[in-house]
């Protein structure tokens, strides 16, 4: 008798850490957010010559090199944090959120200051904004506390709850960043509904929320400003969204070609928030769709999977970090289609910003952990 001396990697049997993650993980979803990965290097490539002349930078592949390097950072976080169970992505989700709560609340004395907001913390060769990884961890907790507030057993998991939510959207006014506030608002809000709580409940945050997203307009002039262009395009500069729409239709349905963008010369943050019109400019329509594509499966799939789970911390913790992920790429290309006034938001693992990529790696890393199948409940298919 012929013994194949190959051994099968990952085999079914192997009952290893790497074995077990291998067969209880979604490989749908990591395929995808892997994809992803890759098409946030290649467009850094794209990007990165404009972005430097822009910004006298020498290297004219500065800024691609430097993405290369948050990538590959960037996934070892990921597979990390998915190798996590339940218990382990709540411990991490408390020290995250400490950690980012205490530099957020030290960022007005030692932080970095640009375009009149305070939240980047500066480091050797690399700026921290903490309110990236506080919002993944706050969802975490909130999930958690609203699950033991279920049980019955005494904590006041709901009123934690509000407690982290308030502190958290107290700090991000402060830098000040609407933006990020109403992100963790709506997470946190589809969070609060899928917790089962009564929907009068829902209604009323639905209507608090409303009422102080309406009320930023009056207390902050970039918000205000913002808000003008966008609703009179004619009486102010719309530059920058002008150009990213230049950029957009003259990528027409198949692009101009890999490198041969000419509008992206004069889109301001082309490399970061609007590098979607520089995918649709070099790479066209049908491009740009199916990046759109990829991120509507890797929300779509993830909320599937999520409502699937019959722990109420997992299912409501999973399902709140794949509506942040949803929320931010909504609202980067609706900014870029001019659909709502603009905001400084990065398109998930695509834009060029290590706290952008780090950070959307830990929280996919944490939603594929909480959506895994549990060691014994193996597909046969």
């Amino acid at each position: 008798m012929t013994v194949n001396p190959t051994h099968q990697a990952f085999a079914r049997s192997d009952r290893s850490r790497i074995g077990v993650w291998w067969w209880t993980m979604d490989r749908w979803l990591l395929g995808v957010v892997g994809l992803l990965i890759i098409l946030g290097v290649m467009m850094s490539f794209a990007a990165s010559p404009a972005a430097a002349a822009r910004m006298n930078v020498g290297d004219p592949f500065h800024f691609a090199v430097r993405q290369c390097a948050f990538a590959a950072v960037g996934s070892c976080i990921l597979i990390a944090a998915s190798l996590l169970d339940a218990r382990g992505v709540r411990r991490a989700s408390f020290c995250i959120y400490l950690v980012a709560i205490l530099i957020m609340i030290a960022l007005p004395f030692i932080g970095h200051n640009a375009k009149g907001a305070t939240r980047w913390l500066e480091m050797p060769g690399f700026s921290l904004q903490p309110s990236e990884f506080m919002k993944p961890a706050l969802i975490v907790l909130v999930a958690w506390m609203f699950s033991e507030g279920q049980k019955g057993t005494g904590v006041p998991g709901v009123s934690i709850a509000f407690i982290l939510y308030l502190v958290s959207v107290t700090l991000l006014l402060i830098q000040p960043d609407v933006g990020q506030t109403v992100l963790i608002t709506v997470a946190f809000g589809a969070a609060f509904w899928m917790a089962g709580v009564p929907l009068s409940w829902v209604m009323g945050l639905g209507a608090v929320a409303v009422g102080g997203l309406s009320s930023t307009y009056f207390f902050f002039p970039h918000v205000a400003s913002r808000v003008d262009r966008f609703l009179s395009p004619d009486k102010a500069d719309t530059h920058q969204v002008d150009r990213a729409a230049e950029a957009i239709a003259a990528g027409n349905l198949f692009g101009r070609g890999p490198g041969e963008g000419v509008m992206k010369r004069h889109v301001p943050d082309l490399h970061t928030d609007f590098i979607y019109s520089v995918a649709a400019e070099e790479y066209g329509l049908i491009f740009s769709l199916l990046l759109i594509g990829l991120f509507a499966f890797l929300v779509i799939r993830g909320l599937y999977k999520a409502l699937k789970l019959t722990d109420s911390f997992q299912q409501v913790a999973a399902a709140g970090l794949f509506v942040l992920v949803g929320e931010q790429v909504f609202i980067n290309v609706a900014v870029n289609l001019n659909l709502i006034p603009t905001k400084g938001m990065t398109l998930p693992f695509i834009s060029y910003g290590g706290s952008s990529m780090l950070a959307m790696c830990l929280t996919l890393g944490m939603a594929l952990a909480l959506t895994r199948r549990r060691p014994g409940a193996y597909s046969q298919g």
